[in-house]
């Protein structure tokens, strides 16, 4: 791709904008002349966090986990009007010469043209195309669950949400030697992708039970209640979801006690305990990235649309009426 963009003009940018609750738009910024240290990148593409994003869009984030919830290159404040988003693949225009034409990953919102410090971009791996780097941000949440779940070789492990981050948990669960992984979803649909991934399926009332782990990515009460059904006696449910400001119902009688579960919780915005002496956030990434070369993962990436459409495109995903979508990639005009 060409690389035509002046460091000391300025350049004209458009953005998406949650303005309030259930409203997006597309606006228009001018970024100023590139600051030293910094590089200017073009979009390629950028994913949708079905989960988090729709909270967003929703207007669920709850006020005392407003500053938590921020994400890096934010602008403006929850409910709104507010930039979000942190999955954006582009191409450097401007900047260090060693980043000059490199495509590269930020976790930055959904943008044409952005700005940033050049330390925080993360060049692309040989072998990873743009289109599939979609995925990075959900296959490192992926991954830090993995480690703060401890997996063993020989153990079955149980996956309750057919989303794209509970199938990219089940893909690597399912590269330990010798044990067996279930992703368990509503929709029998996900079967098929399960098994490409390497994992089996089943529906909630016909899942297999007595799971040494189970991972639980669904957003859902009903979810939870099925994860918590399926561990065995001592073992640990992994709760991945986040609910916004939605109570949730949670089935705490019943054998909860009498099976001795642990009921646990992951989150990307800390490397997992056991691994933070040793891996930064920037390692962690690098990690995902480095094993999106596998085609395999493009089955994840289901649905696609241009820049132009994304308020219309987070309406949908944040109602009833997408249940078929996975990750949902935005693409960038050239």
């Amino acid at each position: 791709m060409p690389i035509a963009s002046d460091p000391s003009a300025a350049v004209s940018a458009q953005a998406c904008w949650v303005v309030s609750p259930g409203l997006a738009e597309i606006r228009d910024e001018t970024l100023p002349p590139l600051p030293e240290g910094f590089a200017r990148v073009r979009t390629l593409h950028t994913g949708v966090s079905r989960g988090t994003e729709g909270l967003v869009f929703r207007g669920e984030v709850p006020a005392s986990e407003a500053q938590r919830m921020r994400a890096p290159f934010q602008a403006g404040d929850f409910p709104g009007p507010v930039k979000y988003g942190y999955v954006n693949v582009g191409v450097v225009e401007a900047g260090p010469p060693e980043l000059l034409g490199r495509e590269v990953f930020c976790l930055y919102p959904h943008q044409t043209v952005f700005q940033v410090p050049a330390s925080v971009l993360v060049p692309l791996p040989a072998g990873v195309p743009a289109a599939r780097a979609v995925l990075a941000a959900n296959l490192e949440t992926a991954i830090n669950a993995l480690w703060d779940g401890q997996p063993n070789p020989g153990e079955h492990i149980a996956v309750v949400g057919g989303g794209t981050l509970g199938l990219l948990v089940a893909w690597l669960a399912a590269r330990l030697p010798q044990g067996s992984v279930q992703v368990v979803d509503t929709n029998p649909a996900r079967a098929g992708i399960a098994a490409t991934l390497g994992a089996g399926f089943a529906l909630p009332e016909a899942a297999q039970a007595q799971a040494d782990l189970v991972i639980h990515t669904s957003g859902q009460s009903a979810g939870l209640a099925t994860a918590l059904r399926l561990a065995a006696f001592e073992a640990t449910v992994l709760e991945l979801s986040w609910y916004g400001s939605r109570p949730v119902s949670v089935p705490l009688g019943e054998a909860f006690h009498s099976q001795r579960l642990t009921l646990k919780s992951s989150q990307v915005g800390h490397v997992a305990k056991r691994q933070r002496d040793r891996w930064s956030h920037r390692q962690r990434l690098e990690l995902a990235l480095s094993l999106l070369t596998e085609p395999a993962l493009d089955a994840l990436v289901t649905h696609s649309a241009p820049f132009a459409e994304l308020p219309q495109v987070l309406a949908r995903l944040a109602g009833p009426d997408a249940p078929d979508t996975l990750c949902q990639r935005i693409d960038y005009p050239a």
